[in-house]
Parts: structure tokens; C-alpha cells; sequence
């Protein structure tokens, strides 16, 4: 008997990374997942993935759909929300996870289209994704709301160049906050998963440019006291976000878990 038996998750940024290791080990447990992501090729090999893994490796074809969205765009997270609820019924675990590193810049270079195109993605995108689930969240008796943030605008504020995407980073934990109180009255649990170091393809879509002039030099003391070194792999994030979408994490909201073996602490 899987934590998420007879749950309905979705997932913005499920195509890759901490997104599809979510996904499968949701399935794993006996959750229906959406997968919510732009990338139509990769998203529909990560679903095939999740199916493969649904209900502790026995496959499942009724497990798992991929939907293709801009999370930035109201009409289509709304129709990604509620397709999601007709295909399975309901909803009870969203994960807003969709997000990007953006352009790495100075301030004074950073132009607003680019400022723009972080928040838009990060930060509004997270408010998107909630704002439409929470209806069928309520109808479902409750549920779990999981975001994407950072150790980058919470903990640490030394990545050069970084402004738009700390800046979406905070914004994240700040919204988080301020739903878990406003969504409690609901049963809905409101948290947000802070990474550090994860191996993912996230630096794909980071541009920066002409970061060495606000680079601030950081000397890290010697044998580097983090677990595995500050580096994590998807699934560590997956396994924190499993605890708060199970009924393990009733009494947990609010909060934001840093998921980086301790390595903010010293940076």
C-alpha cells in the first residue's frame, strides 16, 4: 500500500529534473499524476516513465497524462487544472515546480523583458498554478500545495547576476506563507522545498552575461562539512516533497525545507 494511494497529483515542470523525479516517486506510492510542462517530447517520455513506475513498479496506463502548458498564461494553467480533474476525478497534491534560471546579469544591464520573463515564469507562474487548484482542492476536503523555491533568495544572496531569479525565489516563500495561512481554514497544507546543488538540466535555460563584473569570490573551508558535498540528485527533493504531500506532513504548513545537505549555511 503506497503514502498516496487513491491521490491526484499535478506537476508543473514534470517534464525533467526534480519535476519527473517527483512524478515517479508519487506513482510509486499510488498516486494519479499530471505532468504540466512546454516540452511536448520530453514531457510525453516522462510520462511513460511515471506509467512504467505507477504502483511500485507494476505499471499502470491509467496512471499518469501530460499536459502541454505555459505556466505563464492564465487560460492555459486553467485548462491544465481542469483537464487534470477530468481525467481523474479530483484533485489533492499540487506541485508548482515549473521554473527558470533566466538571464544572470547586473542590475543595470538586466533589461525588463528579462526581469519580466523570470517573474513571469517563477513567480507567477507558482500563483497561476494555485490560484486555479484551489477550488478543486477545497471540493477534495484539503490537500497538499508544494512550491519550488530556492536556497537563492532565502538563504543565499550571492549567485552574480542573479536578482530576477533570488527575487522570484523569495517572492515564492513570501506567497507560500501567506496561502498557508489563508488555506488553512480549508485543510490545505502550504509549504515550499528550498534546493541547493541538484543535478538537473536547469542550467540549460541560464543565460548569464557579463557576471564576472558583480561576482562576489567565496573561499569554502576545507573538506567542505555538507552531506555529499552540497550535491543532491532530483530524487532528494522528491522524497522531502513526498513527505509533504502525504498525510505524514497533517501538521506541516507554512514552512520552507532546505533541501541542500546544509550547504546554504555557510555560503
Amino acid at each position: 500500500m503506497g503514502v498516496l494511494d487513491g491521490k491526484v497529483a499535478l506537476i508543473t515542470g514534470g517534464a525533467s529534473g526534480i519535476g519527473k523525479g517527483t512524478a515517479v516517486r508519487f506513482a510509486e506510492e499510488g498516486a494519479k499524476v499530471a505532468l504540466v510542462d512546454m516540452s511536448a517530447e520530453e514531457g510525453e517520455a516522462a510520462r511513460a516513465e511515471v506509467e512504467k513506475a505507477a504502483k511500485g513498479g507494476k505499471g499502470g496506463k491509467e496512471s499518469a497524462i501530460f499536459i502541454t502548458c505555459d505556466v505563464s498564461d492564465p487560460e492555459a494553467v486553467q485548462k491544465a487544472v481542469e483537464q487534470t480533474v477530468e481525467t481523474f476525478g479530483r484533485l489533492d497534491v499540487v506541485f508548482a515546480n515549473a521554473g527558470i534560471n533566466g538571464v544572470w546579469a547586473p542590475i543595470e544591464e538586466l533589461l525588463p523583458t528579462e526581469w519580466d520573463k523570470t517573474l513571469d515564469i517563477n513567480l507567477k507562474g507558482t500563483y497561476l498554478t494555485v490560484h486555479y487548484a484551489i477550488p478543486h482542492l477545497r471540493e477534495a476536503g484539503g490537500g497538499s500545495v508544494i512550491i519550488t523555491s530556492s536556497v537563492n533568495g532565502n538563504r543565499t544572496f550571492s549567485t552574480a547576476g542573479a536578482s530576477a531569479y533570488s527575487t522570484s525565489k523569495a517572492g515564492q516563500v513570501a506567497f507560500m506563507k501567506m496561502a498557508a495561512l489563508e488555506l488553512g481554514r480549508y485543510n490545505i497544507r502550504v509549504n515550499a522545498v528550498c534546493p541547493g546543488a541538484i543535478h538537473t538540466n536547469i542550467g540549460e535555460n541560464t543565460h548569464p552575461r557579463n557576471t564576472e563584473e558583480v561576482e562576489i569570490k567565496i573561499e569554502m573551508p576545507e573538506g567542505r562539512p555538507f552531506l555529499n558535498e552540497g550535491q543532491g540528485e532530483p530524487v532528494d527533493v522528491a522524497d522531502t516533497c513526498l513527505f509533504l504531500a502525504s498525510d505524514g506532513s497533517r501538521h506541516v504548513s507554512g514552512v520552507e525545507i532546505y533541501v541542500d545537505g546544509g550547504a546554504s549555511l555557510l555560503r
